[in-house]
């Protein structure tokens, strides 16, 4: 899941943004309203933090605005604020959680994760190709029940591959969508290399490989044998 935060404080910010990489969260981080603004038309968030401070007029505005733009996106509110008014105000204006400041970062991974399980009892908080599985709210990974342990660049690698089961994904799409990497970027083989990384640890059954190479596309997760299957048939 990709997540933006608009929060003043830039050390903050910036702490925020590497406790949830640190969970293999994907992260952006915006500098002001209206930069947050065009964020979420620019790019697919599952999630905003904002800090509103002391929630005015305009602040409450904006988070109305967000809702109406993104009906499907979660927001939590950081404020200084710990007056019910203001929070029911939030909730009230489109916020689905509200935390008061200071804060355990403890706390605030908590309250996300039950965030994810309250949105995804009905949608896919497991992800599964074949004897695959992704866990989005542990943020955990087996092939055949035997655990995986990934780096937050391999997850988002693999998280991307199986939201596209047996489809073809670029490596701009990768790069852009796992790991926010500029345009340029994509023609580097930081991908590849990835790739390579994760095979490793999701393919040490070699009889049985999921990560396959299309050629001159990018990846695909799954359908390997049946394409083996395909090639036999075809050359007998």
């Amino acid at each position: 899941m990709r997540i933006v935060i608009l929060e003043n404080d830039v050390p903050l910010a910036e702490f925020m943004k590497e406790q949830l990489e640190s969970e293999h969260w994907r992260v952006d981080l915006a500098g002001s309203d209206s930069e947050l603004e065009f964020q979420l038309q620019a790019n697919a968030y599952g999630l905003a933090i904002i800090d509103l401070g002391l929630p005015t007029k305009e602040g409450l505005d904006l988070l109305r605005r967000i809702r109406a733009g993104s009906p499907d996106l979660l927001v939590l509110i950081l404020s200084v604020s710990g007056d019910p008014e203001t929070h029911f105000n939030c909730l009230d204006a489109g916020a689905d959680d509200f935390i008061t400041k200071p804060f355990y970062s403890s706390v605030l991974l908590a309250r996300l994760r039950a965030l994810l399980r309250r949105r995804n009892h009905s949608s896919n908080t497991i992800l599964k190709v074949e004897d695959v599985e992704l866990d989005r709210v542990r943020r955990t990974v087996k092939r055949n029940g035997c655990a995986i342990d990934l780096t937050q660049k391999e997850f988002a690698l693999l998280e991307i591959l199986m939201e596209r089961p047996l489809q073809p994904v670029s490596r701009a799409t990768i790069s852009k969508d796992a790991w926010n990497l500029r345009e340029g970027d994509t023609m580097t083989n930081t991908v590849d290399v990835y790739i390579n990384y994760l095979r490793k640890k999701i393919d040490f059954d070699d009889d049985h490989p999921l990560i396959r190479t299309v050629r001159g596309v990018g990846y695909q997760i799954g359908g390997a044998r049946t394409n083996n299957h395909e090639k036999c048939a075809a050359n007998s």
